[in-house]
């Protein structure tokens, strides 16, 4: 039983760094999945407690990050509250256009309902390209939040 869950663990692991830069996995939630497989498969004694409780908070992390990166670019470039219900939109249908349209939605949204309030294009351009800058910010504090939770899961499998 602990083998199956110790691969059931690194898998979900692998499956959750995928899904932070794939929209149709839950990246956060993959993650604190695979590391509580793990520390169960250990029976909490090298992940304990405390290491599953840093991986739900790291999740939450990313979550927040994943949900207010794009909307606080656009807001840091000055957008407006058209502008940010833009890039929520943009996204929602980026979604159904696979990559090219997770990156680029927000940006689109964003500059779309902009212009749509206030016809003048380079206060909508600033809108989209903070969108974008934020998402793309967002996407590499992603990472790096999940490399952490990945590198305080190892050192606890490498120091035991």
């Amino acid at each position: 039983m602990a083998v199956l869950l110790y691969v059931l663990g690194v898998a979900l692991l692998a499956a959750g760094v995928a899904g932070l830069v794939l929209p149709v996995l839950p990246g956060a939630v993959l993650l604190v999945a695979g590391v509580l497989s793990l520390a169960w498969a250990g029976d909490f004694t090298i992940l304990g407690k405390g290491t599953v409780a840093f991986a739900g908070a790291m999740g939450l992390a990313i979550t927040a990050v994943d949900w207010g990166a794009s909307v606080l670019g656009a807001k840091a470039f000055g957008a407006s509250r058209w502008a940010i219900v833009g890039s929520a939109v943009g996204l929602l249908v980026g979604l159904f256009l696979g990559l090219p349209g997770i990156v680029l939605g927000p940006a689109v949204g964003a500059l779309a309902f902009e212009y749509a309030k206030d016809p003048d294009f380079g206060r909508a351009l600033r809108a989209g390209t903070g969108a974008f800058l934020g998402f793309l910010a967002g996407s590499v504090l992603k990472v790096a939040l999940a490399f952490i939770l990945l590198g305080v899961v190892a050192l606890r499998f490498v120091l035991r």
